[in-house]
């Protein structure tokens, strides 16, 4: 990815979305444990505060999430960024998508550690409100549809990494079936009956079987079915 592409006076910001501010998010995420360098770049490059609501700007780079409208958040910084790191560990991410786009920060994130970067979104709306952040930035190597994120998106599969950005108690098992041999899926995984605890779920699709791990805590909306 040429990040000279990006439109500078959209990625600069002043004040509190500076790329001073970026910087030290970056810096925090470090502190918080994130070590990958390629990761920690991507978080650098990309300008979370295009992508947030124009009067929580000055928040864009807090370590927390934020509305987007439509019962949507985006998520964290340093929860992007644990995921794509547990897929990045040892490897790289290949032909990747991402079930539930939202905004399109996590994509964006996604475009700069890999060329392949498909996402589907359920919320018309907020999928076109993706649509211009990422042009904004002149992101093109991102592909956005329109579509039922449990279905995958089988016409572009087999994918070589899979991350869900909504939670749920089991993987779709349309998705498992669109992993690569050899690929890995994260999601927030749902523990409890009242859904109110999650963790971070690596599921790996190896030669003899596939392979489980559980990390973080996290706190993510609920995967749906259909579209709006």
């Amino acid at each position: 990815m040429d990040t000279a592409a990006f439109n500078s006076s959209a990625q600069a910001g002043i004040g509190m979305t500076s790329q001073r501010t970026r910087v030290r998010m970056v810096e925090r995420l470090r502190e918080q444990g994130v070590k990958d360098s390629r990761v920690l770049h991507a978080m650098g490059v990309i300008p979370r505060h295009v992508f947030v609501e124009p009067a929580l700007a000055n928040r864009a780079y807090d370590d927390t999430a934020l509305p987007l409208g439509f019962a949507q958040t985006i998520s964290q910084p340093y929860v992007v960024a644990r995921m794509i790191e547990i897929l990045v560990q040892g490897r790289e991410l290949g032909k990747t998508l991402e079930v539930g786009a939202g905004c399109g920060y996590q994509a964006a994130v996604l475009s700069i550690l890999t060329k392949q970067v498909f996402a589907v979104e359920r919320i018309a709306p907020l999928l076109s409100r993706a649509r211009d952040n990422l042009r904004q930035l002149k992101l093109t190597r991102i592909r956005l549809k329109h579509a039922d994120g449990n279905l995958g998106l089988p016409e572009a599969a087999p994918f070589d990494t899979i991350i869900l950005a909504a939670a749920a108690q089991t993987v779709p098992p349309t998705l498992l079936a669109q992993l690569a041999p050899g690929g890995r899926l994260v999601m927030p995984l749902v523990t409890s009956a009242s859904g109110a605890e999650q963790v971070i779920c690596l599921i790996e699709r190896t030669e003899s079987g596939w392979v489980e791990k559980r990390f973080d805590a996290v706190r993510f909306v609920p995967l749906l079915a259909g579209v709006e």
